[in-house]
């Protein structure tokens, strides 16, 4: 019968835009062995780049049928339209996954995602095995996530740091008390100082008080990420903090719409050294939070992948064009409402 089949473990991954959430997502899969994951990730942006990423990365043990894209930028917000029967279809498989991750765009809630396992529809089948919250050290260390990130360098990351209620202090907020365990990413753009001061301030806005493993590029061992067992659908309400999320509301809303996303396609880039050093400059002057894509370099055989949280950039080549793939740059900027959209673009395009 089919409701005596194994419960499929399921580990969410979450954290806010350019964590590092893909690049430990490829961690995990590079030392998967013989199981076989499944993936969804939800995007926020005009054209999945995370998919493409993963697409792109060449591990045998990843094929693209095992790798379901949601466009939507709020998985949260569309669980019975699209991540129920995302699931129900999962379990449809002829050969079923070992375990399935799912990466949630970096403006996503948790705890509503967390709470559809339980759903008859998937309840009987799937567990949470676990909510992982990575977390850009560097960022929560240069207040981000605060009102007033000048007033937060000056005193320190104190337990002041995510009472502000804005829309980046109560996303991540949110993110954190959702997790089974914490991973401090990027631990190596700050100092052991730093580092400590995050960690207590976690702690103090956590009741249950995970684990939290520090790492650099999501480089985690795959034993300590899954397998937690945390069972969180069964205390998923326990996990909301700012947000009274009702599934079924038909004007459930969240801030997304403080935040505004837009692509950016472009020709191909001839100096891309150039072209980071200036995009930098725009990234500054317009106060641009995400940005991410692909660019064809001039006479390079393979595909730069760009990378930006704030102003930190990181760029490499990942793979050769397809011999019948069309060679295009697209990048997707992400940022708080009130971006210039247009004078962006025209900026990028002018490099």
């Amino acid at each position: 019968m089919k409701g005596l089949k194994p419960k499929i473990p399921t580990t969410v991954i979450t954290g806010f835009l350019g964590s590092g959430k893909t690049t430990m997502l490829k961690s995990i899969l590079q030392n998967a062995g013989d199981r076989r994951i499944a993936l969804v990730i939800n995007e926020f942006g005009e054209f999945g780049v995370d998919k493409a990423i993963i697409d792109g990365c060449g591990i045998e043990n990843c094929s693209e049928n095992d790798v379901i894209e949601l466009k939507n930028g709020c998985i949260c917000c569309t669980v019975a339209d699209e991540f129920i029967p995302t699931m129900t279809n999962i379990l449809e498989w002829p050969q079923r996954p070992d375990h399935i991750i799912i990466e949630t765009s970096g403006l996503a809630l948790p705890q509503p995602l967390i709470a559809a396992f339980n759903w008859p529809e998937i309840a009987t089948e799937l567990t949470v095995d676990g909510v992982i919250a990575v977390i850009d050290s560097a960022a929560v260390a240069d207040g981000r996530f605060a009102d007033n990130p000048e007033k937060i360098r000056a005193q320190g990351l104190n337990d002041n740091a995510l009472e502000h209620e804005n829309s980046l202090a109560e996303l991540f907020e949110d993110q954190i008390c959702a997790a089974d365990m914490i991973v401090l990413n990027k631990t190596d753009l700050i100092d052991d100082s730093k580092l400590q001061q995050i960690r207590t301030m976690i702690l103090e806005h956590h009741q249950r008080k995970p684990p939290i493993v520090e790492t650099t590029f999501g480089n985690i061992p795959i034993e300590i990420l899954l397998g937690l067992g945390a069972n969180s659908a069964a205390n998923a309400s326990t996990r909301q903090v700012y947000h009274n999320v009702h599934h079924d509301s038909e004007n459930h809303d969240h801030d997304h719409q403080a935040f505004k996303s837009f692509g950016v396609p472009l020709g191909p880039i001839a100096d891309h050294l150039t072209f980071i050093k200036t995009l930098k400059d725009i990234i500054s002057n317009h106060d641009i939070l995400r940005l991410k894509g692909f660019i064809n370099v001039s006479g390079k055989p393979f595909r730069l992948v760009l990378q930006a949280v704030g102003e930190r950039i990181n760029c490499y080549f990942d793979r050769p064009w397809g011999e019948n793939e069309q060679r295009s740059s697209q990048l997707i900027v992400i940022g708080l409402n009130g971006l210039d959209e247009q004078t962006i673009i025209n900026e990028i395009r002018a490099i």
